[in-house]
């Protein structure tokens, strides 16, 4: 499986309705048997959204969103997906044939990764649906 990013904001974003959920899925998965994926792009995403006050009703300072991004890159379960000597043309792919632009790009650069680990997405964002060579998981349904 692959995290997106608003897993893990919603696991640390007290005041969000999914929180509850988000927070006990990601634990569980962080010290499960499973291996998860959590890509750069999830942590970058996570520390540019945790760290703004404009999109956290109660901003974490920056120093305390690195700490949490430490503690999930030393979780027993977690690794670090990387695209691969593929990737290139499958992002190509999935930008061409989904029409994907602006805001899209990200999600169709994780979709690759996807594809070319063989992972499920895991996100509360419907986005996903889109790419129909990933399979979307929704822990917060």
């Amino acid at each position: 499986m692959l995290v997106d990013a608003n897993i893990l904001i919603y696991a640390v974003d007290a005041s969000s309705p999914y929180h509850p959920r988000a927070r006990t899925w990601l634990q569980d998965a962080l010290n499960g048997h499973r291996r998860v994926g959590i890509p750069w792009q999830s942590y970058w995403a996570f520390l540019r959204i945790a760290t703004n006050p404009r999109a956290f009703v109660n901003p974490l300072a920056p120093a305390e969103a690195w700490r949490l991004i430490e503690a999930w890159l030393d979780a027993p379960a977690t690794w670090l997906p990387e695209p691969g000597p593929s990737h290139r043309v499958i992002l190509h792919r999935l930008i061409t044939d989904a029409a994907v632009h602006g805001p899209l790009v990200s999600d169709a650069v994780l979709a690759a990764l996807c594809i070319e680990h063989g992972l499920a997405i895991v996100s509360n964002d419907s986005d996903f649906a889109r790419f129909r060579e990933v399979r979307w998981v929704n822990p917060l349904a």
